[in-house]
């Protein structure tokens, strides 16, 4: 049985007499612990004081988001077999801090949702007696792949554009919008899509650095769906100027496919 060193970062915003620094706590390790039972034991048995977030404990609600030995991760997937004995957890960057590792994410992904408008734009009037809308399930099954996003902000705090420029979407906004786009439901134009994210703020943000991929914890293709917005929208750019024929040839299809090749005709 192995003996667990646990740096935790410690600080409470609202406490004046608070100031950063690092705890650490040393636990006896049990087989298949995770992070989260690791830090309910230190909160239960040690320090009942330590801040941190939890819903889940599935992997599922993406709340215990949190810097794992410098890596973005969830606390609750993430076991400590699978870590040295000497483990430092940090808060998320990015986000602000609320206290010890808990960060607010829900304010950022609300204001996020809302600059990109994420529900499906129609003209249709909802009849709640009408017989469900049907697609193709490969369409579908598109669909979800992109709607798989937790919300936990691993993605967000791995950027290096986001680190720098708090105005910046991030890989989950634009992966939520491509998620519309590919919606036959929503009636937007590519214009009305450049329109939000057509700009620094948006895909022509993007450092190609891929680590909001990388550490995903759903593995959703972030950097695929990146390049087809970019697409898209780098072309939208040009219209007017370059002859819509070869627009059209070049352009995107509005599927739920990820492969390159496929999107051209």
């Amino acid at each position: 049985m192995r003996k667990l060193n646990i740096d935790v970062f410690r600080y409470n915003p609202l406490d004046p007499e608070s100031k950063p620094h690092m705890q650490t706590f040393v636990l006896d390790e049990t087989p298949s612990m995770t992070l989260f039972i690791a830090l309910t034991q230190i909160r239960e048995t040690i320090d009942p004081t330590l801040m941190f977030d939890f819903c889940c404990r599935a992997g599922i609600c993406g709340s215990c988001g949190m810097v794992i030995n410098g890596r973005p991760g969830l606390a609750c997937s993430t076991q400590t077999k699978d870590l040295p004995d000497h483990i430092v957890l940090q808060p998320l960057p990015f986000f602000k801090l609320l206290g010890d590792l808990s960060v607010d994410t829900g304010t950022w992904f609300r204001q996020a949702w809302e600059r990109i408008e994420s529900w499906i734009h129609t003209d249709k009037t909802f009849d709640p007696n009408e017989e469900e809308e049907r697609m193709d399930n490969e369409l579908a099954n598109e669909i979800f792949e992109l709607d798989r996003c937790i919300e936990c902000g691993c993605c967000v705090a791995a950027c290096g554009t986001a680190l720098m420029r708090k105005d910046f979407l991030g890989a989950t906004s634009i992966n939520r919008l491509a998620r519309f786009y590919i919606d036959p439901r929503d009636h937007r134009t590519e214009e009305d899509f450049y329109e939000i994210i057509g700009d620094d703020n948006g895909v022509f943000g993007c450092m190609g650095l891929l680590a909001c991929e990388d550490v995903c914890p759903k593995k959703i293709p972030l950097q695929d769906q990146l390049g087809i917005m970019r697409r898209m929208t780098a072309l939208q750019s040009v219209r007017g100027i370059v002859p819509k024929f070869l627009l059209d040839r070049l352009s995107p299809r509005r599927c739920g496919c990820s492969c390159s090749e496929q999107h051209n005709d």
